[in-house]
């Protein structure tokens, strides 16, 4: 009936008295009718995950123009290599050893089994999961290698590219399945409660305490602290890049947060999915408008920087729960999360660490935030098996990163000489300028 009322008034007017028992009959009918059989539910399920993940892939996408748009001119070329290679990076490890790690005989424990992973014979089935196991795999996998795309824009311009490479096949093929085991793979955190729905924590602060670690590690880049304690900002050189990036990542958010139901073979679970993203945008729009709103206030104009990460730290809190808060509690997540991104910036360089594109406020703090307020919407969740998780997490990671920093840097070196560093790691470490006609490769008749 909600389909004919949807027509207008005319239309009903068309329908006789003797129409309306045929229509109660098939009211009735539609009540009773029996669920998708396990074929068309399989079906459906796969989707989902195929299309989420696609979504999620074309993230690396924007990953790498945000990236590319807040980095200098000198350093563009670099950061775009980085993505499409950390991207390649996390396939490849997912499969080696990433995904059996994270999911494979966990049973309450801290760490599944190695090995690559099998995926269904050709023409073959897995009725009994519900979906591909090979659709579930490449969801899973895309989600390892936004892990990676985090610390990459954290530590542009001064990193070496080999020893990134080599810690980027460390996070993606044993520290993230590790960590993702605890909780997504039935691990020790699962069987106590902990609630991440899809990745604030797990895929979030995972890649902002690795690039923590990196950062510090690493250093700030030359010039951007003196020695009086004064921040010299670098500006980035495409805000229209940057913006570009942060609306594909917005895109690729409803895959990432929306396909995390993992199931669409019924209607409460399309309707469940349909939430998901109606929450979603509302809590980076929140983060949006309050970060517009407060950089206005404390700074006297708006800085469109703070905007496009107000958003994205938005999307990350809202992450750890996207389903189960109202409207308002999903713009007050988001608009939190906005917030966080306006105060912590300025709060990370009087420690002096530098961050280029902001992703240790966006991912690493809103993700502790989104994770700690699950409870506020999820009644199954409670507040010390979150705060348990955020720091078990942070402790794990950290340790884990800086004990591969510290070996990469002792082995090879991670950092770039000043000198290469003021020429640009576009020219020094891959040869190739993004902006030749304008960067230090120039030639001029």
């Amino acid at each position: 009936m909600k389909k004919l009322v949807a027509k207008g008034a005319t239309s009903l007017a068309l329908l006789s008295l003797s129409a309306l028992p045929v229509l109660a009959q098939d009211t009735a009918a539609a009540a009773e009718a029996p669920a998708v059989s396990p074929e068309v539910a399989y079906i459906f399920n796969t989707l989902l995950f195929l299309i989420g993940g696609f979504l999620v892939m074309w993230m690396a996408a924007g990953f790498a123009m945000l990236e590319a748009g807040l980095v200098r001119s000198k350093n563009v070329s670099m950061q775009c290599l980085k993505n499409i290679a950390l991207y390649s990076i996390a396939g490849l490890m997912f499969w080696i050893t990433g995904y059996n790690l994270m999911y494979t005989g966990v049973d309450g424990g801290f760490i599944g089994s190695i090995g690559p992973y099998a995926f269904d014979p050709v023409g073959g089935n897995a009725l009994d999961t519900g979906y591909s196991t090979a659709s579930d795999w490449f969801f899973q996998m895309v989600f390892c290698a936004t892990t990676a795309s985090i610390v990459s824009g954290t530590l542009a311009e001064r990193i070496k590219l080999w020893p990134f490479l080599i810690f980027t096949v460390v996070l993606t093929g044993f520290i993230y399945p590790i960590a993702g085991s605890w909780q997504w793979g039935a691990g020790w955190l699962s069987e106590r409660g902990f609630s991440d729905f899809a990745g604030s924590t797990l895929v979030h602060s995972v890649g902002g305490w690795a690039a923590l670690s990196g950062a510090i590690i690493l250093g700030a880049r030359k010039g951007k602290y003196g020695a009086d304690g004064s921040v010299h900002p670098f500006p980035g050189s495409s805000m229209p890049l940057a913006t570009l990036g942060t609306f594909i990542l917005w895109l690729g958010w409803f895959g990432f947060n929306g396909a995390s139901q993992l199931a669409m073979g019924t209607i409460n679970d399309v309707s469940d999915i349909s939430r998901i993203f109606a929450n979603t945008n509302m809590a980076a729009c929140a983060g949006v408008v309050v970060a517009i709103i407060l950089t206005q206030v404390l700074y006297k104009k708006v800085d469109v920087t703070m905007a496009l990460n107000g958003a994205l730290a938005g999307l990350v809190s809202i992450t750890a729960e996207p389903l189960a808060p109202s409207v308002v509690q999903s713009v007050f997540i988001g608009a939190v999360g906005g917030a966080i991104v306006v105060f912590a910036v300025p709060m990370l360089d009087k420690l002096k660490i530098d961050d280029v594109v902001g992703a240790i406020p966006v991912h690493l703090l809103a993700g502790i935030w989104g994770t700690l307020i699950v409870p506020l919407s999820n009644d199954g969740a409670s507040w010390g098996t979150q705060i348990l998780g955020i720091a078990a997490y942070g402790v794990f990671t950290m340790v884990a990163s800086a004990i591969v920093w510290f070996i990469l840097k002792a082995a090879m070196g991670i950092r770039v000489t000043a000198e290469e560093e003021a020429l640009g790691l576009d020219k020094v470490e891959i040869g190739v300028e993004a902006y030749p006609e304008f960067g230090t490769g120039s030639q001029r008749l």
